[in-house]
């Protein structure tokens, strides 16, 4: 990999409809030479701010882009250990987590990058859960252009309603974005009229860009090919 660029972790304030002001971790890092024109609002799983994020938000520093990754969980992402030992319990956790809670905090973060940090233009990537919410700020004035690895829980209205180029890297084995749903998907993109792109990873599974184990040559490959394919479609379009 190459050399570390600059990083820090820090808090916003954001305040959702009919709440009070709420405080959420944030991990920026920059690229080498600290510019901050182009940048990549990085909306993760449900895993969160974790060592695999960072790393990969590093590398997309590394690329050029300085890098936003807001705690879409206000501290209550799920564990990797507890998903591994089937200790978490995601239809008790997803409520908690629709909609009207993660909206904000992108918004916020949206708001920041450009007002604050002065970026012009802004790209977003969404791992799994994250992928949904590209979809839904893939708007003018707000994300121009989108990637999603493996997305999760993003409807047809949503990803037919886009107006930015938009690009899926999908998994072979994959229990949510399913063989029939990328099917469905490719249509649904189609009738929305944008610059779009699916590629197909085969023998790897749902979750594979973000924590694909790199002692297998097979995931190795298909999560280095997934990044790049995120940091090409970004230099095509902004």
């Amino acid at each position: 990999m190459a050399s570390n660029p600059p990083r820090r972790l820090l808090c916003l304030w954001f305040q959702a409809r009919g709440t009070g002001r709420h405080l959420v971790e944030t991990y920026i890092t920059y690229p080498k030479d600290k510019s901050a024109d182009k940048a990549v609002l990085f909306l993760t799983d449900i895993f969160g701010i974790f060592p695999n994020a960072q790393l990969l938000a590093d590398e997309f520093a590394n690329n050029g882009y300085l890098t936003v990754i807001p705690d879409l969980f206000q501290g209550d992402k799920i564990s990797v250990s507890d998903m591994e030992s089937g200790k978490a319990d995601l239809p008790a956790w997803l409520p908690n987590h629709q909609t009207s809670h993660v909206d904000p905090i992108v918004e916020k973060s949206i708001k920041y990058m450009r007002e604050t940090l002065g970026v012009k233009k802004i790209a977003a990537v969404g791992y799994c859960f994250g992928g949904k919410y590209v979809c839904r700020f893939l708007k003018p004035g707000q994300i121009d252009v989108g990637y999603s690895a493996h997305p999760s829980f993003v409807t047809h209205e949503e990803l037919g309603a886009i107006k930015g180029p938009f690009s899926i890297a999908a998994a072979q084995i994959d229990s949510i974005f399913t063989t029939q749903l990328r099917h469905e998907s490719e249509e649904t993109l189609i009738k929305a009229g944008q610059p779009w792109q699916i590629n197909l990873f085969s023998g790897v599974s749902h979750g594979f860009a973000v924590r694909g184990d790199l002692s297998d040559k097979t995931q190795k490959w298909a999560k280095e090919q997934a990044f790049c394919q995120a940091v090409v479609w970004f230099n095509q379009h902004l």
